[in-house]
């Protein structure tokens, strides 16, 4: 049987078929067609007498087809029934499309009643692991050489315990150059902190207070996450303690240069709303693990926000702990990235098509004990292609100090192998 849901079933159901004799539409109209056929067949004393439609139900009903009355009386309404029909069934489907608006009404309030209870979850779980950091650092303006201005200037940040015996993460420009950190919990004690180490090259660093009974966050793993997932970002803007923001993970393996010059790979963008002094705060899952260490946000744009992936920040973290610094290696150079000639690409059928330009060479270093000089480009290093200054820094790590590698270089059109033996950096300024 036809269902013809919503204002249109009154009217179906009163005029049709089922109501008069209990059979389907599809059978009413069935015998219908059926009748018309046997009054309009050229047998019939109907046909031959050339009756309307109303006398031969007359001759039908008197010869005791008396079914063809009600029939009748339904069929008189067949094209308005088929129009009501046809508005009855578009009716279903604007039914239909009402109440799937309704089914989607009710899983979008579900989704987000589900969103809610997740970020909430997770703030409820990280909150309590979020500290604030008040610090004093010194002032590197030259009136900070002025008896008669400041000479410390404070600052707030963010950051977040990670170890039980009170180890917390936070951005090294947070911390950096300070003289004083003081940590704040979020049920309000107050302790003074002292600095592991810090990593300039990283931005990250760890302090450390003492005091009982602290929550550690657990981490999470940042190579696992994907783009589009839920990501909150847990704070002190401002000062406003435990600023709770959420976004979505925007897009992952980003560069970021740091303040000492080098570049940080594989940052995360989200558009959770980061803002000064959310740096060195957590940035977590909808199950409350932290992937990230929010770190900078353009001031400029709207939404578009970094944070450093936590694998980097755990090995920091071990490093700085375990040393107090990261041990990276330099060879004493300073230079600049340049194209290099066609020509002596493809002569040399170099891998790259640019390099890095020697513009200074620092007196007593692994460059200049090596033979390099201003107007070298250098274009690999240990057999690895070298298109640009960052590619150096990325190979210049820990493992590189002592070892003797091989430079190759272009020195006017001439190629040239040079042997090195990297030192450890001292300076955040070498590269």
């Amino acid at each position: 049987m036809l269902n013809a849901p919503g204002i249109a079933w009154p009217i179906a159901r009163a005029a049709c078929w089922p109501t008069l004799t209990g059979r389907s539409w599809d059978e009413a109209e069935h015998r219908w067609h059926g009748f018309e056929n046997r009054w309009r067949s050229p047998g019939h004393p109907a046909y031959a007498q050339g009756m309307g439609a109303d006398n031969a139900f007359r001759l039908l009903c008197r010869e005791g087809k008396t079914e063809a009355a009600g029939l009748r009386t339904t069929m008189r309404t067949v094209a308005a029934m088929r129009e009501v029909l046809h508005l009855a069934s578009n009716n279903g489907h604007e039914t239909q499309r009402i109440q799937g608006s309704e089914a989607t009404l009710t899983d979008d309030d579900t989704l987000l009643d589900a969103y809610s209870r997740a970020v909430i979850t997770a703030s409820d779980k990280v909150s309590p692991s979020v500290v604030n950091l008040e610090v004093q650092q010194r002032l590197r303006t030259p009136r900070a050489t002025n008896p008669r201005f400041p000479q410390e200037a404070r600052g707030s940040g963010s950051g977040f315990i990670f170890t039980p015996d009170g180890f917390i993460l936070t951005n090294s420009h947070v911390v950096h150059d300070t003289t004083t950190v003081e940590v704040a919990l979020l049920d309000g004690r107050r302790f003074q902190a002292h600095l592991v180490g810090d990593d300039p090259e990283t931005d990250l660093a760890v302090v450390r207070i003492l005091a009982p009974d602290l929550v550690p966050v657990s981490f999470g793993d940042s190579q696992a996450i994907r783009v589009g997932q839920v990501a909150i970002a847990i704070g002190n803007p401002y000062g406003f303690q435990c600023t709770v923001t959420a976004g979505v993970v925007s897009a992952l393996g980003r560069s970021l240069r740091s303040r000492s010059g080098r570049l940080i790979d594989n940052i995360i963008q989200t558009d959770a709303a980061l803002n000064p002094g959310n740096s060195g705060g957590p940035l977590v899952t909808s199950r409350g693990d932290v992937i990230g260490v929010n770190t900078a946000v353009i001031l400029p744009a709207q939404g578009i926000c970094f944070a450093i992936g936590i694998s980097t920040a755990k090995f920091v973290a071990g490093r700085l702990i375990k040393d107090g610094r990261i041990r990276r290696s330099f060879i004493g150079v300073g230079g600049q990235n340049v194209p290099l000639h066609r020509r002596i690409v493809r002569f040399y059928n170099l891998p790259v098509e640019s390099g890095v330009l020697v513009v200074s060479v620092e007196p007593n270093s692994p460059a200049q004990r090596a033979g390099l000089r201003e107007g070298d480009v250098i274009v690999g290093y240990d057999k690895h292609p070298m298109a640009a200054i960052d590619d150096l820094h990325r190979h210049l790590t820990e493992q590189q100090v002592g070892a003797r590698s091989s430079l190759t270089i272009i020195r006017r059109a001439e190629k040239l192998m040079l042997d090195i033996v990297p030192e450890e950096s001292t300076s955040s300024a070498h590269e």
